[in-house]
């Protein structure tokens, strides 16, 4: 049994267990947890299958969740995947969870149901009010491998829909943000059909979230995933927002990676800060 998400450490406390030396890659590590350590006091060790940005990010989104997003709310968010499959052919070919070749009329069940899920699970937990019982919500909800890796299947539909979204748009000559121009950009993704088969199929189970696709979950969540990347401490990049020009309005999550393959959270903002 692996945690998905381990209990709360202090920062500097975690940063001299892990880098110890005197290389310039511990020196670098070091001075940029430090910079974190300014702002937040602890850290939570995600856990590491390449499902790791997805859960990092949710889990953040979820713990300081007030109100069920507009997106979310809409009446015909469940009917998404009857939606898209009645237009798309190519989207039976969803590689849904360890359960390859499913049929059609399963895939689109299986894929209503998670976005049920997603749905149930966020109001619930942004309704409640008392932070500590919050949290305990949130680590209980990924204590359920079941029904956490069912959001994650969510997470990915939703952002195979903002694909879908942004490249019709694109099409037909509406201004999309460039990172859309970038993810079409690829040779192995220059249609959704292309993206949905050689990347987000393969999402937790041969590979993580590319950064071109750490934007298109910040799209499809409506959320500014703002992420510290250590082994870019003392450059412009340090500090990455995914989008990098977010709408005023979109929550913020903020994230930590030293490889920007991995992620972990920082938890307890420093009072200052907060002030």
């Amino acid at each position: 049994y692996k945690l998905s998400v381990s209990p709360e450490m202090d920062i500097m406390e975690y940063c001299r267990k892990e880098w110890r030396g005197n290389t310039p890659a511990a020196k670098r590590m070091r001075k940029g947890y430090e910079a974190v350590a300014q702002k937040f006091a602890s850290i939570r060790r995600i856990r590491g299958d390449n499902y790791c940005a997805f859960r990092a990010t949710l889990f953040q989104a979820l713990s300081q969740a007030t109100q069920l997003p507009r997106w979310l709310q809409s009446e015909d968010f469940t009917m998404l995947p009857e939606n898209l499959l009645s237009k798309y052919d190519w989207i039976k070919q969803w590689q849904l969870r360890q359960k390859p070749g499913k049929r059609m009329g399963e895939i689109r069940d299986e894929i209503k149901e998670y976005l049920i899920l997603l749905r149930k699970k966020w109001k619930n937990i942004s309704e409640i009010k008392d932070p500590l019982e919050k949290q305990e919500a949130c680590d209980k909800l990924f204590k359920n491998e079941e029904e956490e890796y069912s959001l994650y299947e969510a997470l990915k539909f939703l952002m195979l829909n903002t694909a879908i979204e942004l490249y019709n748009a694109n099409k037909s000559g509406k201004r999309v943000p460039v990172f859309s121009w970038l993810l079409f950009a690829r040779d192995t993704s220059s249609n959704p059909s292309q993206l949905m088969h050689n990347h987000l199929n393969h999402i937790g189970h041969s590979g993580g979230l590319e950064q071109v696709e750490m934007f298109l979950l910040a799209y499809a969540l409506q959320y500014t995933i703002q992420v510290y990347r250590l082994y870019k401490c003392s450059t412009d990049e340090f500090i990455t927002l995914y989008p990098n020009d977010p709408e005023e309005d979109w929550p913020v999550v903020t994230l930590i990676t030293e490889d920007d393959r991995h992620y972990n959270i920082p938890v307890r903002m420093c009072q200052e800060t907060m002030l």
